[in-house]
């Protein structure tokens, strides 16, 4: 146990996007008692976007440059991953992060596809992998590739792959959701599933025998479905408040599985990153460095992230 050990850890992200923004709205929208937080960032920073109502403790991170809403460059970049870093050097009870900017970051020197990434080289051990769920209610996505190009993601799809995912997804359910046995709904990868082999053969090949092994282990899994149609009876059932029919979607690639989610919650999604001690959420968009400073930002995104913390 460390001082830190039952606290919500909070990082505002790029200082030059509207992380700050939004944390500090989200932040006076709830009125969580200071004791439970822990906010890591820098009061240049803070009071340039707005003001809190609470005296939540601050771990300062230096940032001596000039802000500038809407600018793209490495000492922005730096200053977010360091305020990764040191959120998981104090090893919080949970992690929230406002967004960054990966282009941002990857000026800075730090060759990161995304905060996931991050967190995983920091507080991943003993073989452990970060995985991408994105959460609305009850609907849930995960996703099989992250942010690769589409040319690339059959690339990184291969049986061994899919079976250690759907295995960490599983033990997420069964451990933090306490679903003993969860259901799965898998997209595949090709349109029409791949029309047998028709239209590509990933689906014979490579996730069918993964499908096969999961089941073989009890996991209640479909087969591969075309993800065109796979989403509508979940989709018009969140609609309409009713119970979603799968706990969980796995999408082979990026915009697959946000497509859907997005279209029907865009402000009330929640990115998750599961299969590390310590469960990671953020909001579900970016540093929107088009209005940054404009002090326009939806917080509503920011509270769930920090709602599903609390609760």
């Amino acid at each position: 146990m460390n001082k830190y050990s039952n606290k919500i850890a909070i990082t505002t992200g790029d200082p030059n996007g509207i992380g700050a923004e939004i944390t500090i709205k989200a932040l006076n929208l709830l009125n969580i008692p200071p004791k439970d937080i822990v906010l890591i960032s820098n009061t240049k920073v803070l009071n340039t976007y707005g003001q809190l109502n609470n005296n939540y403790e601050l771990i300062e991170i230096d940032y001596p440059e000039k802000i500038i809403p809407g600018e793209i460059g490495a000492n922005a970049g730096d200053f977010s991953f360091q305020l990764l870093k040191k959120a998981c050097e104090i090893k919080p009870k949970f992690i929230i992060t406002a967004p960054t900017s990966k282009e941002a970051m990857n000026l800075a020197g730090h060759k990161f596809n995304g905060q996931t990434e991050v967190l995983e080289k920091f507080l991943a051990h003993d073989g452990q992998k970060a995985e991408m769920l994105f959460v609305s209610k009850d609907f849930r996505i995960l996703l099989l590739t992250r942010h690769c190009a589409l040319k690339d993601v059959s690339k990184n799809l291969n049986k061994s792959i899919i079976i250690e995912k759907v295995e960490r997804l599983r033990s997420y359910f069964q451990n933090k959701l306490f679903i003993k046995k969860p259901s799965f709904a898998l997209c595949a990868l090709n349109p029409h599933a791949g029309e047998n082999g028709l239209m590509g053969d990933e689906e014979e090949k490579i996730i069918i025998p993964a499908i096969e092994a999961v089941r073989n282990r009890g996991i209640n899994i479909t087969n591969p479905l075309p993800a065109d149609t796979l989403f509508i009876d979940g989709v018009q059932k969140y609609l309409r408040g009713e119970k979603i029919p799968y706990d969980c979607y796995i999408a082979c690639y990026h915009d697959q599985g946000l497509i859907p989610i997005k279209s029907v919650a865009s402000e009330k999604t929640v990115n998750m990153t599961i299969g590390l001690d310590i469960i990671r959420t953020s909001p579900s968009h970016g540093t929107a460095f088009d209005i940054a400073g404009k002090n326009i930002a939806n917080p509503e995104s920011m509270i769930e992230a920090i709602k599903y913390c609390l609760y």
